[in-house]
């Protein structure tokens, strides 16, 4: 018992004394390369995220631009190459996968250095069973399910974008008319028809998958994924406010990328103390041409994307209550006879009449924090083209 209580000792000093430890990581000034994404033998297009690794103590993600890449076929036949369009550092294109060949990720940076991939055989990708959920007493949690009776063990990985529908807690038809001096001077509303601006009530909000979502069949008796965690939506979360959705994409993957993945979410996601996993080296199958001692991080392989979407209303959840804390009460604003300033509006948006006056002008009204009545400072006012 007392060898117990020195070791509780030790360890709750060690804890008290703890500070920030910065490795001397011999890292490029450009940091590593890190490649992201499959080579997709699906229906849909393949898609190749670059990026190099920055300073532990960066939180800015540097793509890596102006690249060439292109898929290349064992076989020797014409490679497609993936264009950069759109979006820094993100390279996307069609190539036609043959099931009986085998292909590889060729990249030339701007700076002329060469990488490749292993050649990787064409992988089929059972489809997702469903996109289940539950609702536990601390909030709602989704699971995939999928099975793949054609081959006895498999590994996959997980993505998925979720998209949710805001509403603004209060709507609006009146805006702020300012003097030539700058100055709030009238209210007036926003249309000729007097009606609540809907462009800055309904709006929707999306997100992706920062995490690193893997399952496997090899200790089970079958190759069967029943039940695999995908998200967790605590209690009251604003996501389930009105309507949720995700997006769910798997993948079926080899043993040695599930290997991968799994050191990699190691070293990203579990580190922080002296009793979580430590840091270990964990690059992949992509080699540099140009220096073959580089360090590449990333694992390529050719796979089919299964993509399946889910919706959950507000409705089909008990007791759910979002609220807004700074939408709990509106001030009321006098609007001061022509040619004086009104009382002072304190940066809030004017939500509705709350007075009018003999004439039929607008005396007082009520207002908002703007977050509570414009949803753009919230999500976007563009509704998606599957919702």
């Amino acid at each position: 018992m007392k060898k117990i209580f020195i070791l509780l000792l030790t360890v709750m000093a060690a804890a008290g004394c703890r500070e920030k430890y910065v490795p001397n990581i011999n890292e490029p000034l450009t940091g590593y390369l890190v490649v992201d994404g499959y080579i997709n033998s699906g229906a849909g297009g393949t898609t190749i995220t670059l990026t190099r690794t920055s300073k532990l103590s960066s939180t800015a993600i540097v793509k890596e631009s102006k690249a060439i890449v292109r898929v290349e076929a064992k076989s020797g036949v014409a490679a497609t190459v993936l264009a950069e369009a759109g979006t820094t550092g993100v390279y996307s294109g069609f190539p036609v996968i043959n099931a009986n060949d085998q292909y590889r990720l060729y990249i030339k940076t701007s700076a002329g250095k060469e990488y490749v991939s292993d050649y990787s055989v064409v992988r089929r990708t059972p489809a997702i069973d469903s996109i289940s959920w539950k609702q536990d007493d601390d909030g709602v949690r989704l699971y995939g399910n999928t099975h793949n009776p054609q081959e006895p063990v498999g590994y996959y990985k997980w993505k998925y974008e979720e998209t949710w529908e805001i509403h603004s807690p209060y709507t609006t038809r009146l805006k702020t008319v300012n003097n030539l001096q700058g100055a709030p001077d009238h209210f007036d509303y926003r249309n000729a028809a007097q009606q609540d601006d809907l462009s800055l009530f309904y709006c929707w909000k999306s997100d992706t998958l920062k995490r690193i979502l893997v399952a496997s069949s090899e200790k089970l008796s079958q190759n069967v994924i029943s039940m695999s965690p995908l998200q967790f939506i605590e209690n009251n979360s604003w996501k389930l406010d009105v309507r949720y959705s995700m997006n769910a994409r798997l993948y079926n993957i080899s043993k040695d990328n599930m290997k991968f993945l799994e050191q990699l979410k190691k070293n990203t996601e579990q580190l922080g103390s002296i009793f979580d996993a430590q840091p270990s080296d964990n690059f992949g199958n992509i080699k540099c041409l140009s220096v073959p001692s580089e360090v590449v991080i990333g694992f390529i392989e050719v796979t089919e994307e299964k993509v399946r979407r889910i919706f959950i209303d507000r409705s089909e959840v008990k007791n759910w209550r979002f609220f807004m804390n700074e939408c709990l009460s509106v001030d009321t604003v006098i609007n001061h006879p022509p040619g004086k300033e009104i009382g002072p509006i304190g940066g809030k948006i004017p939500t509705q009449p709350s007075k009018y006056s003999p004439s039929g002008g607008i005396d007082c009204v009520f207002a908002a924090n703007p977050v509570c009545v414009d949803c753009t400072i919230r999500g976007s006012n563009v509704k998606p083209s599957f919702w």
